[in-house]
């Protein structure tokens, strides 16, 4: 039996100062502690330890770390909001250990950061194993797998962070184009709206009967009078390297060195890795950006130290 799991969890939740709920900081942590609460163990064939009372209902974490094959340090961690960035088969672990339908399924993918669209065998079908190899390697840098229509086909941890302002958009046009905090976090957002617009322009000439890209420019011409206007007057380029700064709410600005890297036998297929500095301000913001996992603790909106070191480098 599929259980139906409310999308918000009740509970964890806290108002602003408008009177609007505001979503908890573990967010992901309290909607599997109440996925996890509201099943027992005959419900998903496991047989209850007698020798051991239960205190309260539901599963115990050991037995989700059964019926799922993640260690139960792990989901500890998950719940605990210690760790943020569960990969695409965790989740559908979970998915398969707690009975979730579609909506509850789809919501706890976007809590994760991931595109719910995407299981985790189409991800990895989908992106060229070259470039799959490049992204996990990429430790001290962000790195995105995407579509030839700008799907964001799969991410690192650090990249995650990065965008982590924009909640479960997965589609660099409809990010920078549509999305009301693309203007706050692009420091020059007219280069990135360009830049996007011209790897764009280069897919749909190489790949001029992609659906996906002909169905996103027909929505974004009707969405945004920014993204038609350079649309129509952005040349065709191929993008393989640019510089750009980024202003992120927990991290503060971070300069970024971008390559674009293709693969020949995946046409319009692309790795997107952005690169602080080695040393000074973008460094270490992007270095405590990764570390959190793209939010602040409670009353930091900047790494330690950040306005020191940028008053210091301009006084």
């Amino acid at each position: 039996m599929r259980m139906q799991v409310p999308a918000v969890p009740p509970r964890g939740t806290a108002r602003s100062a408008g009177n609007e709920v505001a979503p908890p900081q573990n967010a992901l942590g309290e909607f599997l502690r109440l996925c996890r609460a509201r099943l027992n163990p005959a419900d998903v064939g496991l047989s209850p330890d007698s020798r051991r009372s239960r205190r309260v209902e539901g599963l115990r974490r050991e037995e989700v770390s059964v019926l799922t094959g993640v260690s139960v340090d792990y989901y500890s961690r998950l719940e605990q909001g210690r760790e943020r960035s569960p990969s695409a088969q965790v989740l559908e672990a979970l998915v398969r250990a707690f009975q979730l339908e579609a909506t509850a399924r789809g919501h706890l993918f976007r809590l994760a950061g991931l595109n719910p669209r995407l299981h985790p065998d189409s991800v990895r079908a989908q992106v060229h194993p070259d470039l799959l190899e490049l992204m996990e390697q990429s430790h001290r840098a962000a790195a995105w797998a995407l579509s030839p229509c700008l799907d964001m086909l799969a991410a690192n941890a650090p990249a995650r962070a990065v965008l982590s302002p924009f909640g479960s958009e997965t589609n660099a046009i409809r990010l920078v184009f549509a999305h009301p905090e693309a203007q706050e976090f692009f420091a020059d957002w007219p280069a990135a709206a360009r830049a996007a617009v011209s790897v764009l322009r280069h897919n749909v000439v190489r790949l001029p009967q992609n659906t996906d890209i002909l169905d996103l420019v027909a929505e974004m011409s009707s969405a945004s009078a920014d993204f038609t206007r350079m649309w129509q007057n952005t040349t065709t380029a191929d993008v393989g390297y640019a510089q750009g700064t980024v202003v992120h709410p927990a991290a503060g600005r971070i300069t970024l060195t971008c390559r674009v890297i293709g693969a020949p036998t995946a046409p319009g297929q692309h790795l997107l890795i952005a690169v602080p500095p080695p040393e000074g301000r973008s460094a270490e913001a992007f270095t405590y950006l990764a570390a959190m996992g793209g939010s602040a603790p409670a009353g930091h909106r900047h790494p330690p130290d950040a306005g020191r070191a940028e008053r210091k480098r301009s006084s």
